[in-house]
C-alpha cells in the first residue's frame, strides 16, 4: 500500500488526535506511555504498529474520554460492536461513519443498484452503527426505509449454549416479519446476511415476491463461500445487483469493488481509504503478505473523530492488488482466522 494521499493524511492525525487543543483524553492519556511520540515519529503506515493494540480498552472506557476535544460533544453518537468475541467494544462518531456510507452510496450506483425505490434491512440496528448507516444510503439512493427487529447478540447466545433450535426457531420469528414487509410493499434493495438469506429463499413466500422485485441485494455480516455467491447472484436471484459490504463498527465500512477482468474472485472489498487501512499481515512476523497470500485482518482507523491502529482483527483475508488507477490493496476470501472462538450465527 502507498500513495502521498495516505502519508499526508496519517500525518495530519496524528497532529490531530495527540494535540492537547484537539485529542482526545483516551489518546492523551496514553500518550506519555507510547515510548516514542506519534507526531514525530509516526511517518508511515508501519510506523502504526509502534501502537500497542488499545481496542480491548474500548470494551469499558467512559465514551466521554473517547471524544476529541476539537469536535463539540454535543455532535457525537455512541456505537457498540457486534460482540463476537466478547463483552462489546464501543465508539464514539460524529461524521465519519456519514462520509463513509455516502461513498459506499456511490459505489452502489457504480455496481447498477436501483437509483431509485424501497430498502429492506434485514441487520442489526439498536447500539450497532450498520443500521444507521444503510438509513443514510436507503435515503441517499432516494428511497424508503423499512427494517426489522434483530439481535444477533441472542442468536449467538442461544448457539454457544447448544440451543440451535431455539435459534432456529428465532430464525423463523425474523423471516416472518420479513414476510409481513416484502408482500404488502415494494421493495428493490434487499441488505441482509447470507444465513438469513438462506432461510428466506427457504420460504417460498418470501422468496417469490423478492425474486420478481428485487434490483439489488447488499450482503454482509458473515463470511460467504464464492459457490455461495455463485449460487445467489446467478441462480436465485439473477435480476438483481449483488455486491457485499465488509467491515465492522470499528473500521467502518469496505464495498466489494466493480469486478475487473482476471479477477479470482467473485468478491473483492476495498477500504475507505485513506481514513480506514487494512493491512494483510503474517500473524507470526506481522509483516504484510505477498499478493495472492492470505493473512491476518490487521487494522487502522485514521477518522477525525476517532483513531484506533493497530487491531489485529479476527478474520484472515487474502491481499488483492489494487484495482487500476488506485493505490490501496483489494481484500478477498474473508472469513474467521480460527485462532478465536467465534461464533458468526446470523451476523
Amino acid at each position: 500500500m502507498s500513495g502521498s494521499a495516505v502519508h499526508e493524511h496519517l500525518r495530519w492525525a496524528m497532529n490531530w488526535h495527540f494535540d492537547p487543543a484537539t485529542g482526545s483524553p483516551f489518546w492523551l492519556e496514553r500518550a506519555h506511555k507510547l515510548g516514542f511520540d506519534p507526531r514525530q515519529d509516526v511517518q508511515t503506515i508501519a510506523d502504526l504498529r509502534r501502537f500497542p493494540d488499545f481496542s480491548d480498552d474500548l470494551r469499558r472506557v467512559p465514551a466521554e474520554e473517547l471524544i476529541p476535544r476539537g469536535v463539540p460533544a454535543g455532535e457525537y453518537d455512541v456505537f457498540d460492536s457486534g460482540g463476537t468475541t466478547g463483552v462489546p467494544k464501543r465508539i464514539v462518531e460524529a461524521a465519519s461513519r456519514g462520509a463513509n456510507a455516502d461513498w459506499v452510496s456511490d459505489v452502489f450506483g457504480v455496481h447498477g443498484f436501483p437509483e431509485r425505490g424501497n430498502w429492506l434491512h434485514v441487520g442489526p440496528s439498536g447500539p450497532h452503527v450498520v443500521g444507521r448507516s444503510i438509513r443514510r444510503i436507503a435515503k441517499r439512493r432516494n428511497g424508503l426505509f423499512f427494517t426489522i427487529d434483530i439481535d444477533p447478540r441472542w442468536v449467538r447466545k442461544l448457539i454457544a449454549s447448544g440451543k440451535r433450535e431455539v435459534a432456529g426457531d428465532y430464525v423463523a420469528h425474523l423471516v416472518d416479519q420479513v414476510e409481513a414487509i416484502v408482500t404488502t410493499q415494494d421493495i428493490r434493495v434487499l441488505f441482509i446476511t447470507p444465513p438469513l438469506l438462506e432461510a428466506i429463499c427457504e420460504r417460498p413466500s418470501v422468496y417469490e415476491p423478492l425474486y420478481e422485485n428485487l434490483g439489488g441485494i447488499v450482503w454482509a455480516g458473515t463470511s460467504a463461500s464464492s459457490e455461495m455467491l455463485h449460487v445467489i447472484e446467478h441462480e436465485l436471484f439473477p435480476n438483481a445487483r449483488l455486491c457485499g459490504i465488509y467491515g465492522n463498527t470499528l473500521m467502518g465500512i469496505a464495498v466489494q469493488r466493480p469486478p475487473e477482468p482476471g479477477d479470482d474472485y467473485p468478491c473483492i472489498f476495498r477500504t475507505f481509504y485513506p481514513e480506514s487501512l487494512v493491512e494483510i499481515v503474517d500473524e507470526d512476523t506481522m509483516r504484510v503478505v505477498d499478493y495472492g497470500q492470505r493473512g491476518r485482518v490487521l487494522m487502522h482507523v485514521l477518522f477525525r473523530d476517532m483513531f484506533v491502529p493497530n487491531v489485529l482483527e479476527r478474520d484472515a483475508a487474502v491481499r488483492i492488488r489494487p484495482a487500476a488507477g488506485e493505490v490501496v490493496d483489494g481484500i478477498a476470501d474473508v472469513g474467521p482466522a480460527g485462532t478465536e472462538d467465534v461464533i458468526e450465527g446470523v451476523y
